[in-house]
């Protein structure tokens, strides 16, 4: 009973763990106050396949620079943030290290307070650093392990692709699984090692490193490539209360309708937000293949629960004799059914627990299996063991619902006249 019950939980909570791990809210206090903005900037395709991707909605994951730059401009949220993946050649100055490729976030200084960055040294830099395009950069934690051996870096420099950026903070710990404010580039991968100020990338001409799709014609060089239509930039806006997220979705139909009037828009205004657990559910942040496998892992369970029913009814009804007699020497039918009862709660209790090493060795099985982006998300937490622990027990006592029930029908005239 107990293997059967173990092997049960082990499956399901392998499969449970990953599918946690995978639509878990990575900032819950501030979920519901942080959205994605987006905006229809190409014309639908005929048929009605939609936009990129074929979305049936017409919009991109993505934006332009040019709506990028206005949404900045307009400066309706409290808090707000254009970026996009890059990259840049560190260059130590410790003759010992090898220079090496390093991914870099190119964002406005409102990225560190949005999504609650937290710091080991310094602080995020200015708005009066992003308006002056400055040299600076915020560096990860395992970044500053390695070039500056885990010291205070700050005020210090690191030359990135032959420009020396001055360092004025240093995060700490921040692995936002997953890394919801950039789905479309390692969505299950680390955090970047490196942020610059937005204006200083752009006007260094950092290239893209992510996710970029292109409609149209696309002119000639950086600036055509900037002032085209392709979306490769991500935007985030803090909106603490319903009323700023309605006012801001009006401030956002009344660009797309100038910009309509324009004429750099030939359909009515199509501009949506979602705030974090929307984006992962518009995303697919959970794909049905994942959903389908963990109901198959709870239908095995279910299956190996079944089992231990049988085995736990054909156990009691072997005790029918020894429980008559207890009916006779005066224990009642509460008496019979709580102990039956306790029983089934000790062996789902055994049973989670070599579910538990079960599910242990399934994770550690993955980990060997996939890539290093997806063994990120086969942590498991005290709250995996308090879920493994609490079905094994519940649903053994569950299963066990049936026989105890037998048992405390058993009649003692009848075992006693028996034997």
């Amino acid at each position: 009973m107990i293997a059967a019950i173990g092997v049960g939980i082990g499956a399901s909570m392998t499969m449970l763990t990953v599918f946690r791990a995978m639509g878990d809210d990575p900032i819950p206090n501030k979920s519901r106050q942080l959205f994605a903005v987006q905006i229809q900037n190409w014309e639908p395709r005929r048929g009605g396949s939609g936009g990129a991707g074929g979305s049936p909605d017409n919009l991109q994951e993505q934006i332009s620079y040019t709506d990028a730059m206005a949404f900045m401009n307009m400066r309706a949220a409290r808090r707000q943030t254009a970026m996009y993946a890059t990259g840049a050649a560190l260059t130590p100055s410790n003759p010992d290290l090898r220079p090496f490729q390093v991914h870099t976030r190119a964002a406005f200084a409102d990225f560190f307070p949005m999504f609650s960055v937290p710091f080991l040294y310094g602080a995020p830099w200015t708005a009066a650093d992003d308006e002056g395009r400055s040299d600076v950069v915020v560096i990860a934690r395992d970044l500053n392990d390695k070039v500056f051996a885990g010291a205070n870096p700050v005020g210090k420099t690191i030359n990135l692709d032959g420009r020396d950026f001055r360092v004025v903070g240093v995060i700490d710990r921040w692995e936002p699984i997953p890394k919801f404010y950039d789905l479309n580039n390692d969505m299950y991968g680390k955090a970047e090692q490196a942020f610059v100020p937005f204006n200083r990338a752009i006007e260094s001409q950092m290239a893209s490193w992510g996710n970029n799709n292109c409609r149209g014609d696309v002119g000639a060089g950086w600036d055509g490539h900037l002032h085209s239509e392709c979306v490769w930039f991500q935007f985030w806006v803090e909106l603490p209360t319903a009323a700023d997220a309605e006012h801001y979705r009006m401030v956002l139909n009344n660009y797309a309708a100038e910009q309509q009037r324009s004429g750099r828009f030939h359909w009515p205004p199509n501009t949506k937000l979602h705030d974090v657990r929307e984006w992962l559910n518009y995303q697919h942040v959970v794909s049905n293949e994942v959903r389908i496998l963990v109901v198959v892992s709870f239908s095995f369970l279910l299956v190996c629960l079944l089992n231990a029913m049988g085995l736990m009814l054909a156990k009691i009804m072997g005790r029918a004799g020894d429980i008559g007699v207890r009916r006779a020497l005066g224990a009642n039918r509460g008496a019979i059914f709580s102990q039956c009862l306790i029983e089934a709660a000790v062996i789902g209790f055994a049973g989670g627990l070599l579910g538990l090493a079960l599910t242990m060795l399934g994770l550690v099985g993955l980990r060997s299996l996939l890539s290093e982006e997806v063994t990120r998300l086969t942590h498991f937490s005290l709250a995996d063991v308090a879920i493994a622990v609490s079905i094994s027990v519940i649903a053994t006592i569950l299963a066990g619902l049936y026989p105890t029930w037998r048992a405390a029908q058993v009649q003692p005239a009848w075992q006693l006249k028996a034997q």
